[in-house]
């Protein structure tokens, strides 16, 4: 049987939640240990959620049978404190997460359609992100007609035009 996903704006109350699916979000290569949970306080990673609820912010989530399990953000960082996907000014960089239990299921496809359709109606031309070269991730920003920009050291830079 098909699970039913509903979707929707991520909800301020809900901010922990996305600090969640963020540390989800972050690659741990095979064998490795996981990081320490405050790795997203340091600056190069915190400001994807820091102040969360700029104008040009989009986080949306993912629920099945009311819980909360999965997002995807988006958010724009100008030059100064660029992230790791940065392509230009004017380009949103994305982050997605899901709960290792709801993996494989096409709900990252759902959850990145919407957050396309959400930053088309803010004026967006496209969008980009980081991804490590081993994360299966690639594969799904592939098919979802990302394209790649530049490779530094194992990470993809990737960029979709919306």
């Amino acid at each position: 049987m098909k699970k039913i996903f509903s979707f929707r704006p991520l909800k301020s109350s809900e901010f922990p939640f996305l600090k969640e699916m963020f540390y989800t979000a972050l690659h741990v290569p095979e064998g490795a240990e996981p990081f320490p949970k405050s790795i997203i306080e340091e600056p190069s990673l915190a400001k994807y959620i820091a102040d969360w609820g700029r104008l040009e912010d989009i986080a949306l989530v993912a629920e099945s049978e009311g819980e909360l399990i999965g997002a995807v953000w988006c958010r724009l960082l100008k030059f100064q404190e660029k992230g790791y996907g940065y392509i230009n000014d004017e380009t949103p960089e994305l982050s997605l997460a899901i709960q290792p239990n709801f993996r494989n299921q096409g709900l990252g496809t759902q959850l990145m359609e919407k957050a396309f359709d959400a930053l088309r109606a803010k004026g967006f031309k496209q969008v980009s992100l980081s991804v490590d070269q081993d994360n299966q991730a690639v594969n799904l920003y592939q098919r979802l007609g990302f394209d790649l920009v530049e490779e530094i050291g194992t990470a993809f830079t990737m960029k979709k035009v919306l």
